[in-house]
């Protein structure tokens, strides 16, 4: 095994790599006020932004599920890896070559096992488009694209390649660049064979499917050959490194215009994604191989920033194929705050055939606004009732009614339910209005008709609205006491030269609240708030290191990040919350030893009386030099 990394170059790593450029590879970060920056969570779903980005700490943190840590921890956290792993992925990102504590520089196959996934990929992935550029064999795959509108640049574009048909061309040439035959078959890239591992793919036409982060994570493939008795298309299987229900096509491509436009468009193959990009329309991703779902969604929500004024566009096939995804789709509509609208061509072409049988304009106009996704779905309801009699209207209305209670706004609701009184013939619009929002309201309450807690359809259960985190015990902040502290550690974690010296003075006692003592306890442990002024970042990863669990580890972070109260920070500032948190403790100690005074003086013991009159002179002095002088008195 490889030792481990110097510390030095963890540091340099650290450095080198802008928080905010690795976690807006991930989701989209808007200006949070302060120098900070704020994104939907990648570690839990939620509505609005809670996920806080500090780049000149080098730190993030979730005020909602708690999760924080440094550039390291984020990689390390986003994308499953250890920390060795994370280290030398952003390494190689920023052309820094790791030393090792043992055995010297790392060699490539002692490597953590995700990377070695990922190296496999991407070496593959560059001699598929090899053998689609340039062998005679491939020329099926060149003549399948040329048929669909795309030339040599877009097979480059999109690092489209091809498979040999025989049976171990792949698997023979990562072996030579030094990968196990074991590391191969984990990879999904080559199976085993009766003689030992074949290639997986065969005479297809490969597309690289890439991670949200741009890295080759598996592969679509198209068959091209009348003798291939396998599906049409063949994807990688689940394995370390790829989850089909977690990754989408084309988003290493789309992900900036997503982010731009806060517009996606979703089409259902790699060829629709190619002909749409190329058509102008560069926010188009798909699934692979499996059905639009819930962890879609979260990608596509955290790069949405997903809000009101945000669409997501679903292209389906016209058949009855399309039109069931569709109804799929709608089924998770409410997981996105954005508005979602369905895109068929009239005459039922999918992306790539309109490109072909009427130009990159007609891709761009299809996928404009048309239908909103609950209109879509209330049509394919009612179509399938008897609307000429009274028990068809009312079973259409009992399944529609649900659909319209679930539209987010409420005008809208209102609107539709009248819509959906005109489609289904009911004369009395106000009695389809008044179901819907009765329903809307039960949603809202987390109430059936017949019980709390429960749904009238079948199939659905209500889940109690999950509780928020915290971090160790719970703190009440309007007690100025507990917002007093909190803000002095954040002056002590984010702008430590206007507190030190004289916060390191400052005593754990001096911290009422549990955590925050902890905090205190913890800054001592790694040098000090002095250490922090020449070197803040190094300092915050020291504090952190410090930190002795998780619970004071995320606290650490959440105060690094979070916003200091006051606009104007400075010395000033920073002094009156010094002498806010002295005074309190100065105070505790008076009352203890006014309280220790009265019991001394039922004992008689004159010499210890003494003593302690002298001491609450000498505090009552110190109290009042820190009203009248403030910090200067510290």
């Amino acid at each position: 095994m490889a030792g481990r990394i110097n510390d030095e170059d963890v540091k340099a790593v650290r450095d080198a790599v802008p928080i905010d450029a690795v976690v807006s590879e991930y989701l989209q970060l808007r200006n949070a006020g302060g120098g900070n920056l704020k994104g939907l969570c990648p570690f839990h779903d939620e509505k609005s932004p809670s996920f806080q980005v500090s780049p000149s700490k080098g730190l993030f943190h979730c005020f909602g599920c708690q999760e924080g840590g440094d550039t390291i921890t984020f990689v390390m956290k986003v994308d499953h890896l250890s920390f060795s792993e994370a280290v030398e992925r952003l390494a190689a990102q920023a052309g820094i070559t790791l030393r090792y504590e043992e055995g010297g520089y790392n060699p490539a196959h002692q490597r953590g096992e995700r990377i070695r996934l990922v190296e496999a990929h991407k070496i593959a992935a560059q001699w598929y488009a090899e053998q689609l550029a340039t062998s005679p064999e491939a020329e099926a795959g060149r003549v399948f694209l040329a048929e669909r509108g795309f030339d040599q640049a877009a097979a480059v574009h999109f690092g489209v390649g091809y498979s040999p048909q025989g049976w171990d061309h792949l698997t023979r040439h990562l072996r030579g660049k030094g990968f196990t035959d074991k590391e191969l078959v984990l990879s999904g890239l080559s199976q085993e064979g009766r003689r030992g591992p074949i290639d997986r793919f065969r005479g297809r036409l490969m597309w690289p499917i890439r991670d949200i982060g741009g890295e080759v994570v598996g592969f679509g493939a198209r068959k091209l050959y009348e003798a291939d008795n396998g599906p049409k298309y063949l994807n990688t299987p689940d394995t370390a490194i790829y989850k089909k229900s977690q990754v989408l096509y084309g988003i290493d491509l789309a992900k900036k215009e997503i982010a731009k436009a806060s517009r996606a468009v979703v089409v259902e193959g790699y060829t629709d994604v190619m002909a749409c990009h190329l058509a102008g329309v560069t926010t188009a991703i798909a699934t692979c191989g499996t059905a639009f779902g819930g962890e879609h969604i979260k990608i596509l929500r955290r790069l949405l920033m997903d809000n009101g004024s945000a669409r997501v566009i679903f292209t389906f096939d016209g058949d009855a194929a399309g039109q069931k995804a569709a109804l799929r789709a709608f089924e998770d509509d409410q997981k996105f705050a954005a508005e979602t609208y369905i895109a068929i061509a009239p005459d039922g072409m999918d992306p790539c055939d309109l490109r072909l049988a009427k130009g990159d304009e007609a891709v761009a106009d299809l996928v404009e606004p048309r239908t909103p996704l609950f209109e879509f779905a209330l049509r394919q309801i009612v179509v399938r009732y008897d609307l000429d009699t009274p028990a068809g209207r009312a079973a259409a209305l009992d399944e529609a009614a649900p659909i319209v209670a679930k539209i987010k706004n409420s005008g809208a609701q209102h609107e539709v339910a009248v819509q959906l009184a005109g489609m289904l013939g009911i004369l009395d619009t106000q009695f389809v209005v008044r179901r819907v929002a009765q329903l809307a309201r039960w949603n809202r309450e987390g109430k059936g008709p017949q019980q709390q807690g429960r749904s009238r359809q079948p199939g659905h259960q209500w889940t109690e609205a999950p509780r928020p985190a915290v971090s160790g015990p719970a703190l009440t902040l309007r007690n100025p006491v507990f917002a007093a502290e909190r803000e002095l550690l954040k002056l002590a974690l984010q702008r430590p030269e206007l507190v030190s010296p004289a916060f390191d003075a400052y005593g754990v006692d001096e911290f009422t609240a549990p955590p925050y003592a902890a905090v205190r306890r913890a800054v001592a442990e790694a040098g000090g708030a002095e250490y922090g002024v020449p070197d803040p970042q190094e300092y915050l990863v020291r504090v952190r290191e410090a930190a002795p669990d998780d619970t004071v580890r995320a606290m650490v972070t959440e105060l690094a990040v979070e916003p200091i109260l006051r606009r104007t920070v400075d010395e000033t500032y920073a002094g009156t919350v010094l002498v806010q948190i002295r005074r309190r403790a100065v105070e505790r100690r008076i009352r203890d030893i006014q309280s220790q005074m009265t019991r001394l003086s039922t004992t008689g013991d004159a010499a210890q009386l003494a003593a302690v009159q002298n001491e609450l002179w000498v505090l009552q002095q110190y109290d009042q030099a820190l009203r009248e002088r403030g910090a200067q008195a510290l």
